[in-house]
């Protein structure tokens, strides 16, 4: 299987995807029966953790903790807006340039 590269923005996109999505097509899965197997490639679980449906035909399910999914998401913006006031402090560190050439300062 060939792999993806990602990046940062995809990586926020799909917390985005995760803490907003719907949980409509997990209680479908629950509800689907042998005859309508093949309807399973159709539904969104990407929110589903787990899954398992005992002998009686009880169904419990996991879903995707939105808080913590929020949490980590609000870190990471947070650290975002931070980029650019360490970005400006490690500007001043730099060196000064060569006599005769520019410098950034």
């Amino acid at each position: 299987m060939k792999q993806k590269k990602l990046s940062r923005q995809s990586v926020l996109a799909q917390m985005m995807a995760l803490a907003a999505g719907e949980a409509n097509d997990v209680v479908k899965l629950a509800y689907l029966d042998e005859e309508r197997k093949g309807e399973i490639d159709g539904l969104d679980l990407q929110c589903l953790t787990e899954f398992k449906r005992s002998s009686s035909g009880a169904v419990e399910v996991k879903l995707t903790d939105r808080v913590a999914v929020l949490e980590k998401l609000l870190e990471q913006l947070k650290e975002e807006e931070n980029q650019g006031p360490a970005a400006f402090l490690e500007s001043l560190d730099r060196p000064v340039a060569p006599e005769g050439m520019c410098s950034q300062r």
